[in-house]
């Protein structure tokens, strides 16, 4: 395995960057072989990015056959205020895209996943990957930072009745309105463009309930976008494997039905995206 740091150079960013896992590719052996890779957004509230939610879940998508990178985008503590963190994701898929052959990447099979507050971020690049406003933002193309599909643990999606207000109050920050409000609640931003989805909950999350992902899934069901999703009746937030590995200290993050999600996406990503 080959790691990098690539620093994000999008207009606006402060420190944001790009951790890469890349598998060796063995031509050799193996010939000249393209693989997906998953592009990972770590929750935290657009507060801080949690580490339990990049390298960790990164290590275990290489098992699957396919490439990992883990986004460190910029904070409401750095000063920056939203679509910066949606321009940096963008900004951080055509890069890969851009630099398909040199680390060996499937171009057409980049996937995007992402953790409460980061499901939030690869959600909103699903549902605006398509709009000419931020095409202009990027001075770039669509095609550039097109997903091909996400991966969404427990997401913040509402900013309504059902949301985690913190992760809307960071991400607005100083352009805080009621209009761009509603406007960042997904479940009606959901169109035929978003690409395939799959998606994971806990029916006793108190964090960010449930009903942000049921709502997503409804839009995502009356627009005909494919998706597969699992609702697990125990376990809390921001659980990240469910595992010991993933615990954090003095924390119990662990479930063992929560930790079937990995095999899941992984099974989904062998049958939908392979």
């Amino acid at each position: 395995m080959k790691t990098e740091t690539i620093q994000v150079t999008v207009e606006g960013t402060v420190q944001a960057s790009l951790s890469l896992y890349i598998q060796e590719d063995y031509p050799d052996t193996y010939g000249e072989r393209k693989r997906p890779l998953v592009l990972i957004c770590p929750g935290g509230g657009y507060e801080h990015v949690s580490v339990r939610e990049g390298e960790p879940v990164a290590l275990h998508f290489l098992t699957a056959g396919c490439h990992a990178a883990v986004l460190w985008y910029d904070i409401s503590k750095h000063g920056v205020a939203y679509p910066q963190e949606l321009k940096e994701l963008a900004w951080s898929v055509a890069y890969l895209r851009a630099h398909a052959d040199q680390y060996a990447i499937d171009k057409d099979k980049i996937l995007v996943a992402g953790f409460s507050a980061g499901a939030h971020l690869a959600a909103s690049l699903g549902c605006f990957w398509d709009k000419d406003w931020l095409e202009q933002e990027l001075q770039m193309t669509k095609a550039c930072y097109q997903p091909n599909g996400l991966i969404l643990a427990y997401p913040v999606i509402i900013s309504g009745e059902f949301a985690h207000r913190g992760s809307f109050v960071n991400l607005m920050g100083d352009k805080a309105e009621a209009a761009l409000e509603e406007a960042l609640s997904l479940e009606t931003q959901v169109t035929d463009k978003v690409p395939p989805v799959f998606m994971w909950h806990t029916f006793e999350d108190d964090v960010v309930p449930l009903e942000n992902s049921l709502l997503f899934a409804g839009a995502l069901k009356k627009a005909g976008v494919s998706f597969e999703y699992h609702v697990f009746p125990h376990g809390g937030h921001g659980y990240s494997l469910a595992t010991a590995e993933t615990a954090s200290m003095g924390g119990n993050e662990t479930e063992p039905q929560c930790e079937q999600w990995m095999a899941l996406c992984k099974n989904w990503i062998k049958h939908c995206v392979l």
